[in-house]
């Protein structure tokens, strides 16, 4: 176990426009969403392939130990500890099931300070990613040039929400955007830092 060191891997969060006016309606002004927490079977762009059966276990252990118990709590942006630090806590995650390959789930956006600037991400079309955080060792696959695979060992801590996912597929390759679209995804980006800003101003 000593070799174990914290593994974060990223999944772009889809997420409409639509659903999130729906969910704000429905739920008295609350934000709960769905969508993809991790892939199994896939290498992303960390090069790491998690394995189903691991995925699995961990996903029904977490399920058990914090999904039942409404304590599957997440935070915003890159957390670099193995514990969950409450102070920037921004979601929980209420449900998990699979869909194929891929760890779907239900999260509900809390009223906290990063939960805050979380929902206003969402609000204004900001893309963002759910990152797994967990603690595991890999091992490298020398019939996959540069992919390692997570062993029994990984152990699931929190799903967080981040600005850079980085799961194969997650966004368009520069050379399928055009100019246009390049432009726009850079002015949406900049803009997180002014939204976060204007929120932190008017608390």
């Amino acid at each position: 176990m000593n070799n174990r060191k914290l593994l974060v891997d990223y999944t772009l969060f889809e997420i409409s426009p639509q659903q999130i006016n729906e969910s704000l309606t429905k739920n008295s002004g609350r934000l709960i969403v769905s969508g993809v927490l991790q892939r199994a079977n896939a290498k992303n762009h960390n090069g790491r392939i998690y394995p189903k059966d691991v995925l699995m276990r961990e996903a029904t252990k977490y399920t058990k130990t914090f999904v039942s118990e409404r304590r599957a709590m997440g935070e915003l942006d890159h957390p670099d500890s193995s514990v969950v630090n409450l102070s920037n806590v921004s979601h929980n995650v209420i449900e998990m099931h699979w869909n194929g390959d891929d760890l779907v789930g239900t999260v509900e956006v809390l009223s906290t300070p990063a939960g805050n600037i979380l929902k206003e991400l969402f609000r204004s079309g900001i893309r963002l990613g759910i990152s797994s955080r967990g603690l595991g060792s890999v091992k490298e696959l020398y019939e996959d040039d540069g992919a390692v695979e997570v062993q029994p060992d990984f152990e699931l801590i929190a799903f967080d929400f981040v600005s850079n996912p980085s799961t194969h597929g997650a966004f368009l390759s520069p050379q399928k955007m055009n100019e246009g679209v390049v432009k726009e995804t850079i002015r949406k980006y900049n803009s997180i830092n002014t939204i976060v800003q204007e929120i932190i101003k008017g608390a």
